[in-house]
C-alpha cells in the first residue's frame, strides 16, 4: 500500500495512504497480526471446506503480512500462491517456497493475472469504490471450477443497540472512514447477489462474529484502529478524544457487552463449462 502524496489530506486517500500506513511503526505487524490472529483459523477453515489443497493456484489479494498466504502452502499444502499487495514490504522479508510476491494495484488496468483455483480477498473490497466492477473482474482470474472467496466486514451494530462508549466509537469509526477515505460496510451483505451476478454458482456466504473479552486479539485491534483513525473519528462531531478514551477502556474492562463488527465472507464457484 502506497503512502500518501506530499500536501494530501484526509479527504484526498485511500485506505494505507491517509490512514492505515503501512510505513508507520505497528500497523503490519501488530494491527493486521491482531486481526490475522482473530480470523485467520475461520478463514482457513473455510478455505479447506471449499477444497483448498494439493495442486492449487492461488491467488492471494490484499495480503498484507502473508498469514494466509503462508497457512494456504503449509497447511493446505497448495501448489502456489501468488500474494499481491500494493506494500509488499512484510511479504518479501518472510520468503517460503511456493510463495510468489506481486506489488500491484487492482483497481489498475492490466492486473489480469489468471488461471487460479482459488482468488482469495479479505478486508480489500470494503475500502475501494470500484467494488462492484472488481468482483467481475476477480471472477474473471478463475480457472474452470475455481473458487471466489471475498471477507470484509460487517456493522452488527443498530439504531436499537444499547448506547455504550464501544458503540458509539465504531458508529464514528465507520462514518468517519466512510467520509475520509471512502470504506463502505453497507453494502457487504450484497456480496451473494454480485457474486452471482457475475456468473458464479454455488454461491453462499457466512458471518464469524469474534468475541470481544478484554486483552483479546480482535480487541486489541479495534482499539489500535481507533487510535490510527482517531482524526477520522473526531472529524464526525460523534465523539471527542475522552469518548474515544473512554470506548478502549470499556472495551479493555469486564464491563462491556458488546458485539464486535462481524467478517461476512461469501463464496461462488466458476462453471467447469460444457462437458463433452
Amino acid at each position: 500500500m502506497n503512502a500518501a502524496p506530499p500536501g494530501s489530506t484526509p479527504g484526498d486517500g485511500r485506505y494505507g495512504e491517509a490512514f492505515f500506513r503501512p510505513d508507520r511503526a505497528g500497523e503490519e505487524e501488530e494491527r493486521i497480526d491482531f486481526g490475522a490472529v482473530a480470523y485467520d483459523d475461520f478463514t482457513m477453515a473455510r478455505l479447506r471446506t471449499l477444497g483448498a489443497g494439493p495442486g492449487w493456484r492461488c491467488l492471494d489479494i490484499g495480503a498484507g503480512t502473508g498469514t494466509v498466504s503462508r497457512r494456504l502452502l503449509g497447511e493446505a499444502g497448495v501448489a502456489s500462491v501468488l500474494a499481491v499487495d500494493r506494500d509488499v514490504r512484510f511479504l518479501s522479508a518472510r520468503p517460503v517456497p511456493g510463495l510468489q510476491v506481486l506489488q500491484a494495484d487492482i483497481t489498475r488496468p492490466g492486473f489480469a493475472p489468471g488461471g487460479f483455483q482459488l482468488v482469495h480477498a479479505r478486508f480489500v473490497l470494503m475500502h475501494l469504490p470500484e467494488r462492484d466492477r472488481l468482483i467481475g473482474h476477480l471472477a474473471e482470474l478463475l480457472a474452470p471450477g475455481g473458487v471466489l472467496v471475498l471477507s470484509d466486514a460487517i456493522d452488527v451494530t443498530s439504531d436499537r443497540t444499547p448506547p455504550t462508549p464501544y458503540t458509539t466509537a465504531m458508529r464514528a469509526m465507520w462514518q468517519g472512514l466512510r467520509t475520509t477515505i471512502g470504506t463502505d460496510v453497507s453494502w457487504v451483505p450484497s456480496y451473494p447477489d454480485l457474486l452471482r451476478g457475475a456468473g458464479l454458482q454455488h454461491v453462499a456466504a457466512e458471518i464469524h462474529v469474534p468475541p470481544l473479552e478484554p486483552g483479546s486479539p480482535i480487541s486489541r485491534f479495534w482499539a489500535d484502529t481507533w487510535q490510527r483513525s482517531r482524526e477520522a473519528m473526531l472529524s464526525t462531531g460523534l465523539v471527542d478524544d475522552a469518548a474515544v478514551d473512554a470506548a478502549v477502556r470499556y472495551m479493555e474492562s469486564d464491563e462491556c457487552a458488546a458485539l464486535s463488527a462481524g467478517m461476512l465472507t461469501a463464496w461462488g464457484r466458476k462453471s467447469e463449462g460444457p462437458t463433452g
